[in-house]
C-alpha cells in the first residue's frame, strides 16, 4: 500500500500562536552559560525536587503504573514531570505527537522553574553533536558540586549512583522507586537488543555515531516536505534520539534502580521515566528520540527533549516547505517490525493541527498543535541562537 503524506497548512488554525511577542526567549548551550548561570539552573531544578507532590496529577494511560508504579504522595513536584512522561509514553512516542508534544513539555517545564523556583534564566541544551567524537570526556561533565553536572559515569558499587557534581547531593527520584540519579556510559548499547530483532539490525553499532555533526545537518538538509520521514530518522530505534538515551545509561536510558521491582526488571530497559535525568531537559531542547517496543520478546522505550527539538527547528527553519509540514497517526503500532514500518509515526485516527496535546493533570489543558508550531508565535516566545 503506498501511502500518500499530506502537508496540512493550519493558518486558519493559529491565530492564537503566530501573533507577536513582547519579548523572545533565545535558548543558549550549555557551555556558553557562565558558572553562576549554571549554579541558578540547577538549584532551580533541585528547588522542584524539593517541592511536593500536585494532586492535580492523574495517570491517563496506566501502562506505566501497572508495569512500574503508580503515583505516589511521597514524591515532589519535580517527579510530577517525570510521571507524566513516563505515562504518556505510548501516545507521545513512535505517534506524531512526538515533536509536538515534546516542545511543549520542555517550555512548560521551564515556565514551572520559573513560576514555583523563581528561576529568571533561559532554557539551556545539550548540543551532543559537539562531544560525539568523544562523549565520556566530553567537556560537558564537571565535577563542581554546584555549578556541574556531575560525571558520565556513577559509582560503580553504588548502583552507579553519580558522586559528584551539583545532582550528587539533595536530589532524590521517586520513580520507579525512591533513588539517586544514575548514569553508566555505554558506548555499545545496543548489544543488549538482540531479542528484538529486525529493530536493532546493528546490534555492535557505537551510539556515538548516530549523532554527528555531519549525520544531523544530512538530516536536516534532506526530507524536504516530508515530515513523517525527518522523524522516522531522527527517532528511529537506532538514531539519534535514542543514541543518546542509551549512551548514557541509568535513568536516561531506563535501567532500573537495584530496589526496583521485579516487573521493573522484566521491562528493562524503559526510558519511560528518562525525566529523571536533569540533561533529558537540555537533551530534548535539541532534538528529541523516544521509543517504545512492546510484547515479546522486549520492551523497550527511550527519550531525550530540548536538543530534539532544536533540531527540528533548524528543519522547520531550513525550506518553506517543511514549516508547516505535518502528517502524523493518533496510534502507535510497533508491536512488528512491519507495523512500524507502515506507521513509523502513528496509525490512524491521523493527527490535526486542531489535536490536544495530552496533559494529566500537570500540563496547561487546551493546548494544541497549532499553539506550538512557531516557537517565536505568541504562545511559546522562544529560539535558538543558532
Amino acid at each position: 500500500m503506498t501511502l500518500l503524506i499530506p502537508i496540512y497548512v493550519f493558518a486558519a488554525f493559529a491565530s492564537t500562536a503566530w501573533g507577536g511577542c513582547s519579548s523572545i526567549e533565545v535558548r543558549r548551550e550549555w557551555r556558553e552559560f557562565t558558572t553562576a548561570e549554571k549554579t541558578t539552573w540547577i538549584d532551580a531544578v533541585k528547588c522542584m525536587a524539593h517541592l511536593p507532590h500536585d494532586d492535580s496529577l492523574y495517570s491517563s494511560v496506566g501502562d506505566f503504573a501497572e508495569s512500574f508504579a503508580n503515583i505516589t504522595s511521597n514524591s515532589s513536584y519535580y517527579d510530577d514531570y517525570a510521571y507524566v512522561h513516563s505515562d504518556l509514553n505510548p501516545v507521545i512516542h513512535f505517534t506524531g505527537l512526538f515533536f509536538p508534544f515534546h516542545r511543549y513539555f520542555v517550555w512548560s517545564y521551564t515556565q514551572a522553574l520559573k513560576s514555583r523556583c523563581d528561576y529568571n534564566g533561559v532554557a539551556p541544551y545539550w548540543d551532543w553533536t559537539i562531544d560525539s567524537a568523544n562523549v565520556l570526556e566530553a567537556g560537558i561533565w564537571s565535577d563542581d558540586n554546584i555549578s556541574g553536572l556531575g560525571q558520565a559515569v556513577g559509582i560503580s558499587d553504588n548502583d552507579f549512583v553519580v558522586g559528584t557534581g551539583g545532582f550528587s547531593s539533595n536530589f532524590t527520584l521517586a520513580y520507579p522507586v525512591s533513588h539517586g540519579l544514575r548514569r553508566n556510559f555505554t558506548l555499545q548499547p545496543y548489544i543488549n537488543f538482540a531479542s528484538a530483532g529486525d529493530f536493532f539490525p546493528q546490534l555492535d553499532l557505537d551510539a556515538n555515531a548516530t549523532f554527528t555533526p555531519e549525520v544531523i545537518d544530512a538530516a536536516i538538509a534532506n526530507y524536504t516536505g516530508d515530515y513523517k520521514g525527518f522523524q522516522r530518522f531522527i527517532e528511529g530505534f537506532e538514531g539519534p534520539h535514542g543514541s543518546v538515551h542509551e549512551i548514557l545509561g541509568g535513568d536516561l536510558a531506563g535501567y532500573c534502580p537495584e530496589d526496583a521491582s521485579e516487573s521493573c526488571f522484566e521491562n528493562e530497559p524503559s526510558p519511560t521515566f528518562s525525566a529523571n535525568e536533569p540533561l533529558f531537559w537540555m537533551h530534548h531542547a535539541v532534538s528529541t528520540l523516544s521509543s517504545h517496543l512492546t510484547g515479546p520478546p522486549y520492551t523497550l522505550i527511550s527519550n531525550t527533549i530540548q536538543m530534539v527539538d532544536r533540531v527540528w527547528w533548524k528543519w522547520q527553519n531550513a525550506h518553506p516547505n517543511n514549516t508547516n509540514a505535518f502528517f502524523g497517526g493518533s496510534v502507535q503500532n510497533i508491536t512488528t517490525y512491519a507495523s512500524y514500518l507502515e506507521y513509523p509515526n502513528g496509525a490512524p485516527p491521523y493527527l490535526s493541527m486542531k489535536s490536544v496535546l495530552p496533559t494529566d493533570g500537570i500540563l496547561a489543558g487546551g493546548t494544541t498543535l497549532a499553539d506550538v508550531w512557531k516557537t517565536e508565535a505568541d504562545f511559546l516566545c522562544y529560539t535558538y541562537a543558532s
